[in-house]
């Protein structure tokens, strides 16, 4: 007891002159002989605040380095967010449908090709009859001139070439038409999937740039905490200021483990999505995209990069194609044909022996009275026309209001960050300030920490505006159908 108060008496000593002259004794950051660890550490991890700051920008940034004083960690890969959206689209199964659908149609095309080759037909047909012709004269003995058999029997070859039809070239350029569409509707599909990695990936990046800002708060608290048990044990603070300290130290350290558990399960998804193995040491970079999104915006307004409108195009040529198709089943049909047979009877129907025989010739085909039905079919199909040209302006209109508030956000978020580098420098200010004054005691711990608490919250607002300005730009440059690089 007598070493304790002697210790604390030449302490008050040292600290009094300092007080009056408003700057810390010379020898204030010495402890009593013999308490242990010199207390000019603590002025040198005080001085250090600023570098752990320094370091959460660092990582909220995206560079994914921990900030100073935290917990190193085994070096990872970094991702960008292009990589991943065209690795999601990549590794998606819908992607195989563009060569499978392409399969098909050259399958089907090479069918329509083949109706302008000769078609080959055998058939064969027996049949009885209950009575056939008789001639009006007779023999002498009443004999007929010529007796048919009832029971007939034919079997044939028969080939037929088509020399004009409009309707195959229609067909063939119908089917081309489908399969373009068909493919802009898969990429419109798989289009989709960058707003989805747009979300996880910037989820996960502002978990990471929480992290950084908090491992900042849990290394300036550490170092408070050894200073105030120094203090503590020279009598100079009390130890409810150790417990506060400590409570709060631990308070933070569940808050890491909380954005660790969310952050895994933010990778897991963005992995799931890229069907890329993204752990817990890697790093997402924040891209950079001011200049994109000034170039973006100082673009036409009319600027359509949007598979969408790739689609709508696809949809009114195939409309125009089946106009055509339904053009052409009303002009007329030149084939000819030819067919060699055996049969009782042959072409001699009053005959009653098997004969071979054979016949040829040209055919034509006209639907020349068609009720107006190809008529209607045209109609109709300007119609759907309309209905397309209708959903492409209410899609063009939806993403008008799109781009205005993504605009309109990455605006704010710009200036919100200019003056948040504002704030945070002086909440630093302020907790250097209020840190140097806990350490003469003329402040409580408690004091102490809601200083502190403000400059983690400032810092989090700080690493939250950073991820979102990013993603806000991220979100624009898709919307517009732009690449994120």
């Amino acid at each position: 007891m007598t070493t304790r108060l002697t210790s604390l008496a030449a302490w008050l000593l040292l600290a009094l002159p300092a007080a009056g002259s408003g700057q810390p004794a010379a020898g204030s950051g010495q402890p009593a002989a013999g308490s242990g660890q010199p207390a000019a550490g603590s002025w040198q991890r005080a001085a250090g605040s600023g570098q752990l700051a320094a370091g959460s920008r660092q990582l909220a940034a995206g560079s994914g380095q921990p900030a100073a004083g935290s917990t190193q960690q085994a070096a990872g890969r970094s991702f960008e967010l292009g990589a991943l959206q065209q690795a999601a689209i990549d590794s998606d199964p819908r992607l195989q449908e563009l060569q499978l659908l392409t399969t098909q149609s050259e399958l089907r095309l090479r069918n329509i090709a083949a109706a302008r080759l000769p078609s080959i037909v055998v058939d064969g047909q027996a049949q009885y009859q209950s009575d056939v012709p008789t001639p009006p004269l007779t023999l002498p003995g009443g004999r007929p001139l010529f007796s048919p058999a009832k029971a007939t029997y034919d079997s044939g070859l028969r080939i037929d070439q088509r020399i004009f039809d409009a309707t195959i070239d229609a067909q063939g350029a119908l089917e081309r038409a489908q399969l373009a569409e068909q493919q802009a509707r898969v990429r419109t599909t798989l289009f989709s999937l960058r707003q989805q990695v747009n979300e996880a990936y910037f989820a996960a990046a502002a978990l990471q740039a929480r992290a950084g800002a908090l491992a900042a708060a849990v290394s300036d608290l550490d170092a408070r905490l050894t200073e105030t048990n120094v203090r503590v044990r020279e009598g100079a603070a009390i130890p409810a200021d150790a417990a506060a300290i400590e409570a709060t130290l631990l308070q933070r350290r569940q808050d890491e483990d909380e954005l660790r558990a969310s952050r895994r399960a933010a990778l897991a998804r963005l992995a799931t999505l890229t069907g890329q193995a993204v752990t817990e040491d890697d790093t997402l970079a924040l891209p950079d995209l001011p200049a994109a999104v000034a170039r973006a915006r100082q673009a036409p307004g009319d600027l359509r990069a949007r598979p969408e409108y790739d689609q709508f195009a696809r949809t009114r040529e195939r409309l125009a194609r089946q106009q055509e198709a339904a053009t052409a089943q009303e002009r007329p049909r030149i084939s000819t044909f030819a067919r060699l047979g055996f049969g009782r009877p042959g072409l001699n129907f009053i005959s009653d022996q098997f004969e071979s025989y054979g016949l040829g010739g040209v055919r034509v085909q006209w639907n020349a009275w068609t009720w107006g039905t190809a008529g209607r079919e045209r109609e109709a199909l300007a119609i759907q026309q309309q209905v397309v040209a209708a959903d492409q302006a209410a899609f063009a209109k939806g993403l008008s209001e799109s781009i205005e508030g993504d605009e309109a956000a990455f605006d704010r978020l710009q200036r919100a960050l200019a003056l948040d580098e504002r704030i945070v420098t002086l909440r630093e200010q302020v907790e250097r300030s209020t840190q140097l004054r806990l350490q003469e005691g003329v402040v409580t711990a408690s004091e102490y920490l809601d200083r502190s608490a403000e400059l983690l919250q400032a810092r989090f607002a700080r690493a939250g505006h950073q991820v979102e300005l990013a993603q806000a730009g991220a979100r624009l440059l898709t919307t517009l159908g732009l690449e994120v690089r």
